[in-house]
C-alpha cells in the first residue's frame, strides 16, 4: 500500500500542508513514522479521509501533466471492484466523486488500488443537463 508526505496529501486535498498537519495533531488524520522518521499517512487512510472530506466542498486540484483532455481531476482511488474482464475505479478529487468503468487488464498494469494517487480525464461528447 502506498503511503504519502505531508506535501503529497496536501497536494491532493487541496489544502497546504500545515492544515494537514494540525489534522493530524488534532486526531482528525491517522499518521504514522517511516524508516527514516518521516510522518507519513497510510494510502488507504488518505483515501478513507478524502473521501468523507469531499461532501459539500467545490475547488478541484489543477492536473499537472500537459493533455487536451480539459477536465482533469487529481485524486485518490476510494475503490475498486473488479471482475472477470471489467472493473469500476471510483476516485475521490476534491469534493468530485468520479466513478470509471475500464479493463481488469487496464487496473493490472497500472496497479490502481486504494489508496494509489491518479488522475481522471474526462471528455465526453454529450453533456446532460437537468434542472433540479
Amino acid at each position: 500500500m502506498p503511503s504519502y508526505s505531508i506535501g503529497q496529501a496536501a497536494r491532493l486535498l487541496g489544502v497546504s500542508s500545515e492544515t494537514v498537519r494540525r489534522w493530524a495533531d488534532g486526531g482528525r488524520l491517522r499518521m504514522d513514522r517511516d524508516g527514516a522518521g518521516n510522518r507519513v499517512i497510510d494510502g488507504a487512510d488518505l483515501a478513507r479521509f478524502a473521501k468523507e472530506r469531499g461532501a459539500g466542498q467545490h475547488a478541484v486540484p489543477e492536473a499537472e501533466v500537459p493533455t487536451s483532455v480539459r477536465n482533469a481531476f487529481v485524486g485518490i482511488v476510494t475503490a475498486v471492484r473488479v471482475d472477470d474482464v471489467a472493473a469500476l475505479v471510483e476516485v475521490q478529487a476534491g469534493p468530485h466523486r468520479l466513478v470509471s468503468l475500464v479493463t481488469r487488464e487496464a487496473v493490472e498494469e497500472l496497479g490502481l488500488d486504494v489508496g494509489v494517487t491518479v488522475t481522471a480525464r474526462v471528455k465526453s461528447t454529450n453533456v446532460h443537463i437537468d434542472l433540479p
